[in-house]
Protein backbone atom coordinates (compact mmCIF):
# COMPACT_ATOMS: atom_id res chain seq x y z
CA UNK A 1 0.00 0.00 0.00
CA UNK A 2 1.09 3.63 -0.37
CA UNK A 3 2.90 5.58 2.34
CA UNK A 4 1.51 9.03 3.10
CA UNK A 5 3.37 11.56 5.27
CA UNK A 6 1.17 14.04 7.10
CA UNK A 7 0.11 16.85 4.84
CA UNK A 8 -0.10 14.71 1.68
CA UNK A 9 -3.42 13.88 0.03
CA UNK A 10 -5.64 11.71 2.26
CA UNK A 11 -5.49 7.96 2.02
CA UNK A 12 -8.51 6.45 0.26
CA UNK A 13 -11.63 6.13 2.41
CA UNK A 14 -12.06 2.71 3.88
CA UNK A 15 -8.35 2.04 4.30
CA UNK A 16 -6.87 1.26 7.71
CA UNK A 17 -3.77 3.39 8.16
CA UNK A 18 -0.84 3.16 10.56
CA UNK A 19 0.15 6.51 12.08
CA UNK A 20 3.86 6.67 13.01
CA UNK A 21 4.86 9.53 15.33
CA UNK A 22 8.53 10.43 15.85
CA UNK A 23 10.32 13.76 16.15
CA UNK A 24 13.17 12.46 13.98
CA UNK A 25 12.24 12.93 10.27
CA UNK A 26 14.61 10.20 9.14
CA UNK A 27 12.93 7.68 11.47
CA UNK A 28 9.54 8.52 9.94
CA UNK A 29 10.85 8.22 6.38
CA UNK A 30 12.54 4.89 7.16
CA UNK A 31 9.37 3.50 8.74
CA UNK A 32 7.19 4.57 5.79
CA UNK A 33 9.64 3.06 3.30
CA UNK A 34 10.05 -0.19 5.27
CA UNK A 35 6.37 -0.94 6.00
CA UNK A 36 4.60 1.00 3.25
CA UNK A 37 4.62 -2.10 1.05
CA UNK A 38 2.01 -3.75 3.34
CA UNK A 39 0.31 -0.91 5.22
CA UNK A 40 -0.95 2.60 4.52
CA UNK A 41 1.48 4.68 6.57
CA UNK A 42 0.92 8.23 7.82
CA UNK A 43 3.59 10.10 9.77
CA UNK A 44 3.73 13.00 12.22
CA UNK A 45 6.67 14.74 13.90
CA UNK A 46 5.09 15.70 17.24
CA UNK A 47 2.19 15.08 19.58
CA UNK A 48 0.38 18.20 18.40
CA UNK A 49 0.89 17.32 14.74
CA UNK A 50 -0.40 13.79 15.36
CA UNK A 51 -3.53 15.04 17.17
CA UNK A 52 -4.23 17.54 14.38
CA UNK A 53 -3.93 14.77 11.79
CA UNK A 54 -6.26 12.52 13.79
CA UNK A 55 -8.84 15.33 13.99
CA UNK A 56 -8.87 15.51 10.19
CA UNK A 57 -8.43 11.85 9.26
CA UNK A 58 -9.20 9.88 12.41
CA UNK A 59 -11.52 7.44 10.62
CA UNK A 60 -8.62 6.34 8.40
CA UNK A 61 -6.26 5.56 11.26
CA UNK A 62 -6.47 2.13 12.86
CA UNK A 63 -3.10 1.95 14.66
CA UNK A 64 -0.96 4.59 16.37
CA UNK A 65 2.74 3.82 16.79
CA UNK A 66 4.59 6.53 18.71
CA UNK A 67 8.09 7.08 20.06
CA UNK A 68 8.25 7.83 23.77
CA UNK A 69 11.05 10.42 23.94
CA UNK A 70 9.87 13.58 22.15
CA UNK A 71 10.25 17.25 23.07
CA UNK A 72 7.43 19.31 24.64
CA UNK A 73 5.08 16.36 25.13
CA UNK A 74 6.06 12.70 25.18
CA UNK A 75 4.50 9.61 23.58
CA UNK A 76 2.64 8.50 26.72
CA UNK A 77 0.82 11.83 26.78
CA UNK A 78 -0.22 11.27 23.17
CA UNK A 79 -1.37 7.72 23.88
CA UNK A 80 -3.45 8.91 26.82
CA UNK A 81 -5.26 11.54 24.75
CA UNK A 82 -5.84 9.15 21.86
CA UNK A 83 -7.31 6.59 24.25
CA UNK A 84 -9.92 9.13 25.33
CA UNK A 85 -10.67 10.83 22.02
CA UNK A 86 -10.16 8.04 19.45
CA UNK A 87 -11.00 4.75 21.24
CA UNK A 88 -11.06 2.73 18.02
CA UNK A 89 -7.32 3.32 17.44
CA UNK A 90 -4.95 0.57 18.64
CA UNK A 91 -2.05 2.14 20.56
CA UNK A 92 1.60 1.00 20.36
CA UNK A 93 4.68 2.52 22.00
CA UNK A 94 8.26 2.51 20.72
CA UNK A 95 10.88 2.97 23.43
CA UNK A 96 14.62 2.63 24.01
CA UNK A 97 15.85 0.27 26.70
CA UNK A 98 16.42 3.24 29.04
CA UNK A 99 12.71 4.13 28.84
CA UNK A 100 11.56 0.63 29.76
CA UNK A 101 10.21 1.57 33.20
CA UNK A 102 8.15 4.37 31.70
CA UNK A 103 6.88 2.05 28.98
CA UNK A 104 5.79 -0.58 31.48
CA UNK A 105 3.97 2.10 33.45
CA UNK A 106 2.10 3.05 30.25
CA UNK A 107 1.06 -0.58 29.78
CA UNK A 108 -0.14 -0.88 33.36
CA UNK A 109 -2.23 2.29 33.04
CA UNK A 110 -3.87 0.99 29.89
CA UNK A 111 -2.54 3.71 27.63
CA UNK A 112 -0.76 1.27 25.34
CA UNK A 113 -1.50 -2.23 24.08
CA UNK A 114 2.02 -3.30 23.13
CA UNK A 115 5.63 -2.10 23.31
CA UNK A 116 8.23 -2.28 20.56
CA UNK A 117 11.86 -1.72 21.49
CA UNK A 118 14.37 0.22 19.44
CA UNK A 119 15.81 -0.69 17.06
CA UNK A 120 12.67 -2.19 15.54
CA UNK A 121 12.80 -5.82 14.51
CA UNK A 122 11.09 -5.95 11.09
CA UNK A 123 9.40 -9.36 11.41
CA UNK A 124 8.20 -8.73 14.96
CA UNK A 125 7.00 -5.23 14.10
CA UNK A 126 5.00 -6.47 11.10
CA UNK A 127 3.32 -9.12 13.21
CA UNK A 128 2.44 -6.63 15.97
CA UNK A 129 1.05 -4.17 13.40
CA UNK A 130 -1.08 -6.90 11.81
CA UNK A 131 -2.53 -7.93 15.17
CA UNK A 132 -3.17 -4.32 16.21
CA UNK A 133 -4.83 -3.58 12.88
CA UNK A 134 -7.12 -6.60 13.21
CA UNK A 135 -8.00 -5.58 16.77
CA UNK A 136 -8.83 -2.03 15.72
CA UNK A 137 -11.02 -3.15 12.81
CA UNK A 138 -12.86 -5.54 15.11
CA UNK A 139 -13.53 -2.80 17.68
CA UNK A 140 -14.71 -0.40 14.98
CA UNK A 141 -17.14 -2.98 13.61
CA UNK A 142 -18.48 -3.78 17.06
CA UNK A 143 -18.97 -0.09 17.82
CA UNK A 144 -20.73 0.45 14.49
CA UNK A 145 -23.00 -2.52 15.24
CA UNK A 146 -23.88 -1.12 18.66
CA UNK A 147 -24.64 2.31 17.18
CA UNK A 148 -26.76 0.78 14.40
CA UNK A 149 -28.74 -1.32 16.87
CA UNK A 150 -29.25 1.69 19.14
CA UNK A 151 -30.52 3.73 16.18
CA UNK A 152 -32.92 0.93 15.25
CA UNK A 153 -34.24 0.82 18.81
CA UNK A 154 -34.77 4.59 18.85
CA UNK A 155 -36.64 4.49 15.55
CA UNK A 156 -38.71 1.50 16.64
CA UNK A 157 -39.62 3.19 19.91
CA UNK A 158 -40.73 6.36 18.11
CA UNK A 159 -42.78 4.36 15.62
CA UNK A 160 -44.28 2.25 18.40
CA UNK A 161 -45.30 5.35 20.37
CA UNK A 162 -47.15 6.63 17.31
CA UNK A 163 -48.80 3.30 16.51
CA UNK A 164 -49.96 2.64 20.08
CA UNK A 165 -51.52 6.11 20.30
CA UNK A 166 -54.22 5.28 17.74
CA UNK A 167 -55.77 2.20 19.40
CA UNK A 168 -55.48 3.77 22.85
CA UNK A 169 -57.25 6.91 21.63
CA UNK A 170 -60.08 4.71 20.33
CA UNK A 171 -60.31 2.89 23.67
CA UNK A 172 -60.50 6.24 25.49
CA UNK A 173 -63.22 7.37 23.10
CA UNK A 174 -65.34 4.29 23.76
CA UNK A 175 -64.88 4.61 27.52
CA UNK A 176 -65.82 8.31 27.41
CA UNK A 177 -68.96 7.49 25.41
CA UNK A 178 -70.04 4.83 27.91
CA UNK A 179 -69.29 7.16 30.83
CA UNK A 180 -71.55 9.82 29.35
CA UNK A 181 -74.37 7.31 28.98
CA UNK A 182 -73.92 5.79 32.42
CA UNK A 183 -76.76 6.18 34.89
CA UNK A 184 -77.05 4.74 38.40
CA UNK A 185 -80.33 2.95 39.06
CA UNK A 186 -82.58 3.80 42.07
CA UNK A 187 -81.54 2.67 45.58
CA UNK A 188 -83.88 -0.30 45.39
CA UNK A 189 -81.61 -1.73 42.70
CA UNK A 190 -78.30 -1.23 44.52
CA UNK A 191 -75.24 -2.42 42.62
CA UNK A 192 -76.96 -2.01 39.26
CA UNK A 193 -76.22 0.61 36.61
CA UNK A 194 -77.63 1.53 33.20
CA UNK A 195 -75.78 2.60 30.05
CA UNK A 196 -78.07 4.07 27.42
CA UNK A 197 -77.82 2.61 23.90
CA UNK A 198 -78.78 4.42 20.72
CA UNK A 199 -79.32 1.07 19.05
CA UNK A 200 -79.37 -2.56 20.28
CA UNK A 201 -75.99 -4.14 20.93
CA UNK A 202 -74.11 -0.85 20.63
CA UNK A 203 -72.46 -0.99 24.07
CA UNK A 204 -71.30 -4.56 23.59
CA UNK A 205 -69.76 -3.62 20.24
CA UNK A 206 -67.90 -0.74 21.87
CA UNK A 207 -66.58 -3.03 24.60
CA UNK A 208 -65.45 -5.64 22.08
CA UNK A 209 -63.82 -3.03 19.84
CA UNK A 210 -62.03 -1.48 22.81
CA UNK A 211 -60.78 -4.90 23.87
CA UNK A 212 -59.46 -5.65 20.37
CA UNK A 213 -57.55 -2.40 20.31
CA UNK A 214 -56.17 -2.91 23.80
CA UNK A 215 -54.99 -6.38 22.77
CA UNK A 216 -53.39 -4.96 19.64
CA UNK A 217 -51.63 -2.23 21.62
CA UNK A 218 -50.37 -4.90 23.99
CA UNK A 219 -49.05 -6.95 21.06
CA UNK A 220 -47.16 -3.89 19.76
CA UNK A 221 -45.61 -3.28 23.16
CA UNK A 222 -44.68 -6.96 23.46
CA UNK A 223 -43.07 -6.77 20.04
CA UNK A 224 -40.93 -3.82 21.11
CA UNK A 225 -39.92 -5.62 24.31
CA UNK A 226 -38.70 -8.54 22.18
CA UNK A 227 -36.78 -6.15 19.94
CA UNK A 228 -35.17 -4.41 22.90
CA UNK A 229 -34.33 -7.70 24.62
CA UNK A 230 -32.67 -9.16 21.53
CA UNK A 231 -31.02 -5.99 20.22
CA UNK A 232 -27.63 -6.73 21.73
CA UNK A 233 -27.56 -10.46 21.25
CA UNK A 234 -24.91 -11.58 18.79
CA UNK A 235 -27.49 -13.71 16.93
CA UNK A 236 -31.14 -13.15 17.76
CA UNK A 237 -32.54 -14.67 14.58
CA UNK A 238 -34.79 -17.67 14.44
CA UNK A 239 -36.49 -19.58 11.65
CA UNK A 240 -39.83 -17.98 10.77
CA UNK A 241 -42.16 -18.88 7.92
CA UNK A 242 -43.76 -16.01 6.06
CA UNK A 243 -47.11 -17.78 6.40
CA UNK A 244 -46.75 -17.72 10.20
CA UNK A 245 -46.17 -13.97 10.11
CA UNK A 246 -49.23 -13.41 7.93
CA UNK A 247 -51.29 -15.64 10.22
CA UNK A 248 -50.23 -13.63 13.28
CA UNK A 249 -51.32 -10.35 11.67
CA UNK A 250 -54.58 -11.88 10.45
CA UNK A 251 -55.41 -13.18 13.94
CA UNK A 252 -54.19 -10.25 16.06
CA UNK A 253 -54.94 -7.10 14.04
CA UNK A 254 -57.95 -5.18 15.50
CA UNK A 255 -60.22 -5.11 12.44
CA UNK A 256 -63.28 -2.85 12.68
CA UNK A 257 -66.73 -4.10 11.75
CA UNK A 258 -66.55 -6.25 8.64
CA UNK A 259 -62.93 -5.33 7.77
CA UNK A 260 -61.72 -8.86 8.56
CA UNK A 261 -63.91 -10.10 5.71
CA UNK A 262 -62.12 -7.83 3.26
CA UNK A 263 -58.83 -9.66 3.88
CA UNK A 264 -57.74 -12.63 1.79
CA UNK A 265 -54.39 -14.42 1.88
CA UNK A 266 -52.45 -16.36 -0.75
CA UNK A 267 -49.79 -18.37 1.09
CA UNK A 268 -48.86 -20.87 -1.63
CA UNK A 269 -45.32 -19.54 -2.22
CA UNK A 270 -44.24 -19.81 1.41
CA UNK A 271 -40.64 -19.11 2.41
CA UNK A 272 -38.43 -18.57 5.42
CA UNK A 273 -37.93 -15.00 6.58
CA UNK A 274 -34.48 -13.64 7.53
CA UNK A 275 -35.23 -12.79 11.14
CA UNK A 276 -37.76 -13.08 13.88
CA UNK A 277 -41.34 -11.93 14.19
CA UNK A 278 -41.01 -8.58 15.99
CA UNK A 279 -40.04 -5.87 13.48
CA UNK A 280 -41.56 -7.69 10.50
CA UNK A 281 -44.83 -7.95 12.44
CA UNK A 282 -44.84 -4.16 12.85
CA UNK A 283 -44.10 -3.72 9.15
CA UNK A 284 -46.93 -5.99 7.99
CA UNK A 285 -49.40 -4.45 10.46
CA UNK A 286 -48.51 -1.02 9.10
CA UNK A 287 -49.18 -2.06 5.50
CA UNK A 288 -52.51 -3.68 6.42
CA UNK A 289 -53.55 -0.58 8.38
CA UNK A 290 -52.67 1.70 5.45
CA UNK A 291 -54.70 -0.46 3.06
CA UNK A 292 -57.76 -0.46 5.36
CA UNK A 293 -57.59 3.31 5.86
CA UNK A 294 -57.36 3.84 2.11
CA UNK A 295 -60.45 1.69 1.55
CA UNK A 296 -62.40 3.47 4.30
CA UNK A 297 -61.59 6.85 2.74
CA UNK A 298 -63.29 5.91 -0.55
CA UNK A 299 -65.14 2.64 -0.08
CA UNK A 300 -65.54 0.58 -3.29
CA UNK A 301 -68.45 -1.75 -3.87
CA UNK A 302 -66.45 -4.84 -2.87
CA UNK A 303 -63.47 -3.70 -0.78
CA UNK A 304 -60.54 -6.10 -0.65
CA UNK A 305 -57.06 -6.44 0.80
CA UNK A 306 -54.80 -9.25 -0.41
CA UNK A 307 -51.65 -10.47 1.34
CA UNK A 308 -49.76 -12.68 -1.11
CA UNK A 309 -46.53 -14.62 -0.75
CA UNK A 310 -44.72 -14.77 -4.07
CA UNK A 311 -41.45 -14.78 -5.93
CA UNK A 312 -40.81 -11.76 -8.12
CA UNK A 313 -38.06 -9.67 -9.72
CA UNK A 314 -37.65 -6.34 -7.89
CA UNK A 315 -36.07 -4.63 -10.91
CA UNK A 316 -34.90 -5.53 -14.42
CA UNK A 317 -31.63 -7.43 -14.36
CA UNK A 318 -31.97 -8.58 -10.75
CA UNK A 319 -32.64 -12.19 -9.73
CA UNK A 320 -36.02 -13.39 -8.53
CA UNK A 321 -36.59 -12.91 -4.81
CA UNK A 322 -39.08 -14.06 -2.20
CA UNK A 323 -41.61 -11.34 -1.41
CA UNK A 324 -44.74 -10.37 0.52
CA UNK A 325 -47.20 -8.14 -1.31
CA UNK A 326 -50.05 -6.24 0.38
CA UNK A 327 -52.49 -4.83 -2.17
CA UNK A 328 -55.90 -3.15 -2.03
CA UNK A 329 -58.53 -1.97 -4.52
CA UNK A 330 -58.89 1.46 -2.95
CA UNK A 331 -58.56 4.92 -4.52
CA UNK A 332 -54.81 4.65 -5.11
CA UNK A 333 -52.07 7.19 -4.41
CA UNK A 334 -51.66 10.47 -6.34
CA UNK A 335 -48.51 10.40 -8.56
CA UNK A 336 -46.85 13.34 -6.78
CA UNK A 337 -47.26 11.60 -3.41
CA UNK A 338 -46.21 8.21 -4.79
CA UNK A 339 -42.81 9.56 -5.85
CA UNK A 340 -42.06 10.67 -2.28
CA UNK A 341 -43.29 7.62 -0.39
CA UNK A 342 -40.57 5.65 1.47
CA UNK A 343 -38.19 8.61 0.90
CA UNK A 344 -39.65 11.28 3.19
CA UNK A 345 -42.51 11.66 5.69
CA UNK A 346 -45.58 12.24 3.52
CA UNK A 347 -49.22 11.44 4.26
CA UNK A 348 -52.61 12.01 2.70
CA UNK A 349 -54.30 11.58 6.11
CA UNK A 350 -52.79 14.38 8.20
CA UNK A 351 -56.27 15.38 9.40
CA UNK A 352 -56.70 11.87 10.85
CA UNK A 353 -53.38 11.87 12.68
CA UNK A 354 -51.22 10.39 9.92
CA UNK A 355 -47.53 11.30 10.14
CA UNK A 356 -46.12 9.60 7.04
CA UNK A 357 -43.53 7.80 9.19
CA UNK A 358 -45.01 4.32 8.67
CA UNK A 359 -43.53 3.55 5.26
CA UNK A 360 -40.22 5.15 6.23
CA UNK A 361 -40.04 2.76 9.17
CA UNK A 362 -40.90 -0.17 6.88
CA UNK A 363 -38.16 0.84 4.46
CA UNK A 364 -35.59 1.08 7.27
CA UNK A 365 -36.47 -2.40 8.53
CA UNK A 366 -36.25 -3.93 5.05
CA UNK A 367 -32.95 -2.17 4.34
CA UNK A 368 -31.52 -3.48 7.61
CA UNK A 369 -32.47 -7.00 6.51
CA UNK A 370 -30.78 -6.50 3.15
CA UNK A 371 -34.10 -6.32 1.32
CA UNK A 372 -36.15 -3.55 -0.27
CA UNK A 373 -39.67 -2.14 -0.54
CA UNK A 374 -41.59 -1.16 -3.66
CA UNK A 375 -44.83 0.86 -3.83
CA UNK A 376 -46.95 0.88 -6.98
CA UNK A 377 -50.29 2.59 -7.47
CA UNK A 378 -52.62 3.98 -10.09
CA UNK A 379 -55.33 6.50 -9.18
CA UNK A 380 -58.60 4.60 -8.96
CA UNK A 381 -56.83 1.23 -9.31
CA UNK A 382 -55.59 0.61 -5.76
CA UNK A 383 -52.12 0.26 -4.29
CA UNK A 384 -49.64 -2.61 -3.98
CA UNK A 385 -46.71 -2.56 -1.55
CA UNK A 386 -44.15 -5.34 -2.03
CA UNK A 387 -41.48 -6.36 0.48
CA UNK A 388 -38.52 -8.06 -1.23
CA UNK A 389 -36.34 -10.26 0.98
CA UNK A 390 -32.68 -11.15 0.37
CA UNK A 391 -31.98 -14.56 -1.09
CA UNK A 392 -30.96 -17.18 1.46
CA UNK A 393 -30.05 -20.84 1.19
CA UNK A 394 -33.08 -21.80 3.24
CA UNK A 395 -35.58 -19.37 1.70
CA UNK A 396 -37.84 -22.29 0.82
CA UNK A 397 -39.50 -24.12 3.71
CA UNK A 398 -38.56 -27.70 4.40
CA UNK A 399 -41.11 -30.27 3.36
CA UNK A 400 -43.04 -31.82 6.21
CA UNK A 401 -41.91 -35.41 6.94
Amino acid sequence: MNSNPAGDSPAPMGTHAILMVDDEPQACKWFARMYGDEFTVLTAGSVDEALALLEQRGQEVAVLLTDYAMPVRDGVTLLSEVRQRFPHVARLLVSAYADKDVAMSAVNQGHVEAILEKPLDEALTRQVLREALASSVRRAREQALIERRAATLRETLGFLAHEVTTPLATVRGYLAAMRERHRDLPEGEAGMAHIAQQKPGEVLKMIEAAQRRADYAQSLVSTFVLTARDAYRRDASESLLASDLVGAVRDEYPFDGDEAQWLTCDLAADFRLPGRRDLLYLVLCTLVKNALLALRSDLPGEPGVLIALLRAVPAPGLPEQAAICVSDNGPGVPPDVLQRLTKEPVTTRADAGGSGMGLLFCRRVMTTLGGSIDVRSEPGQGTAVTLYFPSTDDSKPEEAP
